[in-house]
């Protein structure tokens, strides 16, 4: 990846974070901690990679994306509102009664290809995307996220023995390994280790990154598309609450809306490093 083409997505990665902050501040609740480490990838893949197009967001051959872990969906609704699929003024009605943007991802807005937030139910619908295209010999691509908490959930790896099975190579899963659920650390509530190892023992292709290394991540969705009678496994390591540094690796910050006084520091922070990315 060149330098201005990292620079650009390092740039976009800091709005949507931005945005993050400001849909979850104004709703009063939502997840920030894991929104903000999975917006590198989420920017990556709606400004680099995905065949996506806003004045056209349910075209037959466009890529399909599927929040697994739909709690996050600050992060999605904030790289869908800045890649113009809605206008970035919806993010400060997150969560109200009403308003488009609810808590978790709903097929009705503009650009989500799936309702989810039910834990691990998500892969299984990315599953059935991924076959459908294979039946229907179409061209078209098959992304989700799940979190390392969510692959606790037993409905995560029977969707991976279907994908196996089914040689599903237009399908691949990003794991954001955070390290951190809602109730402490994913090491201390399910002792879930070796996810590569669980993955590759399921039969899929592996890929080990950085998920805030811009290089990394193209490196790994271009291999993806090289893979053949293989779904791709792409497990990254990320910080929980990346970009805002009160959040980073601070488990509280799962499921907690700022204040008015974090939310001005957070974005100080965020501005400044978008500025230093601009200038």
């Amino acid at each position: 990846m060149n330098e201005e083409t990292k620079k650009k997505l390092q740039a976009t990665a800091c709005k949507v974070r931005m945005g993050i902050i400001e849909g979850t501040f104004n709703a009063k609740s939502g997840h920030p901690g894991g929104s903000l480490s999975i917006a590198d990838t989420l920017t990556y893949l709606y400004f680099d990679k995905m065949n996506v197009e806003p004045k056209n967001p349910d075209a037959p051959d466009r890529d399909r994306f599927v929040l697994s872990k739909g709690h996050t969906a600050p992060a999605l609704y904030s790289v869908l509102a800045e890649k113009g699929f809605f206008a970035k003024d919806e993010l400060k009605s997150l969560r109200h009664i009403g308003a488009m943007l609810q808590g978790h991802p709903c097929i009705s807005i503009p650009g989500v290809d799936m309702s989810s937030g039910s834990l691990g139910q998500g892969i299984s619908a990315a599953c059935g995307m991924a076959l459908a295209g294979k039946l229907d010999n179409k061209a078209y691509r098959v992304y989700t996220a799940l979190g390392d908490g969510e692959i606790e959930e037993g409905q995560v790896w029977e969707a991976a023995m279907f994908a196996s099975h089914y040689k599903l190579d237009n399908l691949v899963a990003i794991i954001d390994n955070n390290g951190l659920q809602i109730d402490g650390t994913v090491a201390d509530v399910a002792g879930l280790d070796n996810i590569p190892e669980k993955f590759a023992a399921f039969g899929w292709h592996v890929i080990e990154i950085n998920g805030h290394d811009f290089d990394e991540i193209d490196k790994a969705f271009t291999e993806a598309e090289t893979v053949k009678g293989q779904p791709v496994a792409i497990v990254q390591k990320s910080v929980k609450g990346k970009g805002v540094s009160f959040m980073e690796g601070q488990v509280g910050w799962h499921g907690k809306a700022p204040n008015e006084e974090e939310y001005d520091t957070a974005m100080a922070e965020l501005g400044a490093q978008l500025k230093e990315l601009e200038d």
